[in-house]
């Protein structure tokens, strides 16, 4: 397991970047015509998108 250490800032960059870069692979798996390179793809989205769940919920202030 690796281990970033990001502070509240970098973290929701990272992560508003990551959402970005969904918003385009999603186009470019609704276009991919090959079913391998889709799913491979399809894999990478959920790869990112728990990465990027995971940067939001540790990015939430805590309980004060």
């Amino acid at each position: 397991m690796i281990h970033l250490d990001l502070n509240r800032r970098d973290a929701e960059t990272l992560r508003a970047a990551l959402e970005s870069y969904l918003s385009d692979l999603r186009m470019e798996i609704a276009g991919t015509d090959s079913m391998d390179f889709r799913d491979s793809l399809k894999g990478t989205k959920a790869t990112l998108r728990k990465i990027a769940e995971e940067l939001a919920s540790q990015a939430e202030p805590g309980p004060q």
